[in-house]
C-alpha cells in the first residue's frame, strides 16, 4: 500500500519598492504564476492588502519574499512583514540590474516588470532571511548618519564663514593657523570687522585670555589689532549680514551635533560592544562601524565584512595572467569613510599598526593604499572581538 507524500512548493514573492505604492509579484518555483503584478499603497491599508493576498495563499507551503535595499522606504513595510509573523530577503539593487541584463536585451523596465524580475531572481540566488536588527542597532545607525550629515553641513558653513573673512578680515585665519579655534569664533560673532577689532580694549583682552585658558598672551592681542589696524579687508554691512547669519546656523548645526553625539554615547553605555573597546577607535566611531554593520553573525568571514565595507580589491585575470586591480569601493560608504578615518588614529595609539603602516610605505604603497591595508586589518580585528564577544588587548595584535 502506498501513501502519497505531501508535496512541499514554494511561493516567490517579490516586491518593487516605491515611496507612494509597491508592486507585488507572486510565483511558484516552476514558473507557475500564483498571482500577477498588483500595486498596494504605502499604507496601512496597502499593507494590509498585501497581508491579505499572502495568507490567502497555501499556509503549508514555504513563502520567499523579497525586495530590493532601498533606503528609508523600505523600513515601515519591513517592520509589519516581521510583526506578521513572516521573513524576508533584501537584494544588491546591483545584482537585481545585471540580473535584468542577462535575462533580456529589451531596455523597457516598469515596476511592474521589477516586481516579476525580483521574484526571479529569488529563485536563483540561496534564500537568507534579513535578521531583525535589535533596537538599539537600529537606533544608532539612523543616529550616526544624521551625524555626519550634520558634520558635513557644519564644515560647509566654516567654508562659508572662511570665504566671508577672507574678504571682511584676510589677515585674520593665517593669524589663527587656518584653524576656528573657540577665540577665533568668539572674536568673528563678537567683532568681526577690522574696524571693531583694532577698537579692542583690556576688558576684551581678558575675556579672550579666559576663552583661551591663558593661551592667547597679551603679545598675540596687540598683534591682531596691529593686523586690523593695516587690513586690506573690505568691511560692508552686506557681509556682515550675510557672516552673522551663516554664523547662526553654525552654530544651530553644532548644537544638534552635540545632542546627537550625548544620545549616542548614552545608547553605547547600555551595551557592550567590543569594537568600542579597540585603541584609537573613539565611542562615536564604534557606533557607526556597529550601527553600518548590524548583525555580525550574519558574516561568516572577514572576507564577507571586507566586501560589505567596499574594501576587497577587485581581481583582473584573463588566461594564465591574474593581478589585484583597485578596491571596488562598493558596499556601505559610510562605513568604508568611517574605516579609513579611524585607521589614522590607529597609527597613533597601535605601534603594531603604525609598523604595519611603515611596511607597506617601504614596500612603495602611496599613503592612501596604506591606509586602506590598516582599514583591512582592522575588519579583521572587529570580527574577531565581535564573534568571539572579547575585549581589545593590545598584547595580542599581531
Amino acid at each position: 500500500m502506498r501513501i502519497d507524500q505531501e508535496v512541499i512548493f514554494v511561493y516567490f514573492i517579490g516586491i518593487d519598492i516605491a515611496k507612494y505604492k509597491h508592486d507585488c509579484f507572486i510565483a511558484t518555483e516552476t514558473g507557475e504564476v500564483v498571482r500577477n503584478t498588483f500595486t498596494f499603497l504605502n499604507d496601512r491599508s496597502g499593507f494590509q492588502h498585501l497581508l491579505s493576498v499572502i495568507q490567502d495563499l497555501d499556509p503549508t507551503q514555504i513563502k520567499r519574499i523579497g525586495f530590493e535595499a532601498t533606503s528609508h522606504y523600505t523600513e515601515n513595510l519591513k517592520r509589519f512583514i516581521s510583526q506578521a509573523g513572516f521573513d524576508f530577503m533584501e537584494l544588491n539593487p546591483v545584482l537585481t540590474a545585471k540580473f535584468r541584463s542577462a535575462t533580456t536585451l529589451r531596455r523597457s523596465k516598469t515596476d511592474r516588470m521589477d516586481a516579476q524580475l525580483i521574484a526571479l531572481y529569488l529563485m536563483s540566488v540561496p534564500y537568507k532571511p534579513c535578521p531583525i536588527p535589535y533596537y538599539h542597532i537600529s537606533a544608532l545607525k539612523s543616529l550616526t548618519r544624521l551625524r555626519a550629515s550634520l558634520v558635513r553641513q557644519r564644515s560647509h558653513h566654516l567654508v562659508q564663514i572662511t570665504n566671508l573673512m577672507d574678504a571682511i578680515f584676510p589677515e585674520f585665519k593665517p593669524f589663527f593657523n587656518h584653524s576656528f579655534t573657540v577665540t577665533a569664533l568668539y572674536l568673528i560673532e563678537n567683532y568681526a570687522t577690522p574696524t571693531k577689532i583694532s577698537n579692542m580694549n583690556t576688558k576684551s583682552y581678558e575675556i579672550l585670555r579666559r576663552l583661551s585658558r591663558g593661551r592667547f598672551s597679551c603679545a598675540k592681542f596687540l598683534q591682531l589689532k596691529t593686523l586690523a589696524q593695516q587690513s586690506v579687508g573690505n568691511s560692508s554691512h552686506v557681509l556682515e549680514l550675510e557672516l552673522a547669519s551663516v554664523l547662526r546656523l553654525y552654530r544651530a548645526v553644532d548644537e544638534e551635533i552635540v545632542r546627537l553625539e550625548n544620545e549616542i554615547k548614552t545608547i553605547m553605555a547600555k551595551h557592550d560592544i567590543p569594537t568600542a573597546s579597540i585603541h584609537g577607535v573613539g565611542i562615536l566611531s564604534a557606533a557607526s562601524i556597529v550601527a553600518e554593520y548590524g548583525d555580525f553573525n550574519r558574516f561568516e568571514t572577514p572576507a564577507q565584512m571586507l566586501a560589505y565595507a567596499g574594501l576587497e580589491p577587485s581581481i583582473n585575470q584573463s588566461g594564465i595572467t591574474r593581478s589585484p586591480g583597485h578596491m571596488v569601493k562598493r558596499g556601505s560608504s559610510e562605513l568604508r569613510f568611517v574605516l579609513l578615518n579611524v585607521s589614522i588614529y590607529l597609527l597613533i595609539h597601535n605601534p603594531v599598526y603604525y609598523a604595519f603602516y611603515q611596511k607597506k610605505r617601504n614596500e612603495g604603497k602611496s599613503h592612501r593604499v596604506a591606509l586602506s591595508h590598516i582599514a583591512k586589518k582592522l575588519v579583521r580585528m572587529i570580527f574577531k572581538l565581535e564573534k568571539e564577544h572579547l575585549q581589545f588587548d593590545m598584547s595580542q595584535v599581531r
